[in-house]
C-alpha cells in the first residue's frame, strides 16, 4: 500500500450517536486543540409507510455541537448509504459545514439515475455535494489532517476516512463478531471489498475504527469502536489467514440469503442527492417512486 501520512499522535474525540431504528451510527468528531469538527454519517428519520420524515436524530446531533460550543467543519458521507436516510443538508442549514463524500458517487447517481428513471434534469456528476473525495485526498477538522482512502466494495463509492489515529470505515467493516458488509448491492464486488479491507487492516494496529452499523450478533450490547489488531485477530469474514478466495465464496455465498435493506427504495433516491429529497410537482409536493423488479 502506497505510504499514508498518518498521525497517530493525534487522538479525536468521537462522540457516538446509536440509530436504534437503522442500527446506524453516527459520529461527531472534535479536533482535540480547537472547537472544529466534522460529523460522519448522520440520520434522518423516516416512517416509510406513512410517508413521514422527522429529524429526531439529526436534532439530537445538532443540539450536542451547539451545547459543546463546536465550529461544524465537514459533514462526511462515507458512502452512499442504503438503510437510512442522510440529514447532511438539514445539518449543514443549521450548523454549515461542507458535505463531502467520495468521487465515485458519479458512477452510483448514473445507475440509480437509470433505475428510478430520473431523466435528464437529474444531474450525475456529484455537483450536489461540496467535496467529491478521491484516493489519498487530504482535508482540515481545525488542526486535524483527515485522509480519504477509497474502499470499495461494498458501494463504488466507498470510502474510509482516517482522522488521526481513527479510521471511520463506513460498511466496509462490522464488529469482528459481525465480520464484513454485503457486496451484492449494484457496483458491488466481494473480490473488490476483501482488497480493500485488507487496505484498512494494514492500518497501524492500534488504529481506532469505528462503524457505521452494529446489530448485536447473538444478543450482545451494540458496539461500535474496535482496532486493527482486534479485527485482523478476530473477525469472522478476514481474520488473519482467510485468503481472498475463501472471503469470495463466504461473501457471495451469504449475500445470496440476504434480504434487501428495509430502506433502500428511499434512501438510494435520497443520499444519492447528498440528502435532499426529489424535486417538487407542480403542486409543491415531493414523491418518491418505487421501481418494479428494477433492484
Amino acid at each position: 500500500m502506497t505510504a499514508m501520512p498518518l498521525r497517530m499522535d493525534l487522538k479525536p474525540e468521537v462522540q457516538a450517536f446509536f440509530d436504534p431504528v437503522t442500527n446506524t451510527i453516527s459520529y461527531i468528531v472534535k479536533d482535540p486543540a480547537s472547537a472544529s469538527c466534522a460529523i460522519v454519517d448522520s440520520v434522518m428519520d423516516i416512517d416509510y409507510a406513512a410517508g413521514r420524515i422527522t429529524p429526531d436524530h439529526a436534532d439530537a446531533l445538532i443540539r450536542a455541537v451547539r451545547d459543546r460550543g463546536l465550529t461544524l467543519e465537514w459533514i462526511i458521507e462515507t458512502h452512499v448509504h442504503a438503510d437510512h436516510l442522510s440529514a447532511a443538508p438539514y445539518i449543514q442549514q443549521q450548523l454549515g459545514g461542507k458535505v463531502g463524500i467520495g468521487a465515485n458517487i458519479r458512477i452510483v447517481q448514473d445507475t440509480f439515475g437509470k433505475i428510478f428513471n430520473e431523466g435528464t434534469e437529474f444531474q450525475r456528476d456529484g455537483s450536489q455535494f461540496d467535496r467529491l473525495f478521491q484516493d489519498g485526498d487530504t482535508y482540515r477538522i481545525g488542526t486535524l489532517e483527515a485522509l480519504a482512502l477509497h474502499t470499495p466494495g461494498h458501494t463504488p463509492a466507498c470510502m474510509t476516512h482516517v482522522i488521526g489515529d481513527a479510521a471511520f470505515v463506513g460498511d466496509t467493516l462490522f464488529m469482528p463478531d459481525g465480520g464484513s458488509a454485503r457486496a451484492d448491492f449494484p457496483g458491488g464486488d466481494a473480490r473488490t471489498l476483501y482488497r480493500s479491507i485488507r487496505r484498512v487492516l494494514s492500518l497501524p494496529d492500534e488504529t481506532r475504527l469505528f462503524m457505521c452499523h452494529d446489530y448485536g450478533p447473538n444478543g450482545r450490547e451494540i458496539r461500535w469502536e474496535t482496532t486493527v489488531a482486534e479485527q485482523k485477530a478476530h473477525n469472522i469474514h478476514v481474520h488473519e489467514g482467510v485468503t481472498e478466495d475463501e472471503f469470495v465464496r463466504l461473501r457471495e455465498a451469504r449475500d445470496a440469503t440476504l434480504a434487501m435493506p428495509r430502506l433502500i427504495i428511499p434512501a438510494l433516491q435520497v443520499n444519492m442527492r447528498a440528502g435532499d429529497l426529489p424535486p417538487a410537482d407542480d403542486t409543491g409536493k415531493r414523491f418518491l417512486k418505487v421501481p418494479i423488479n428494477s433492484l
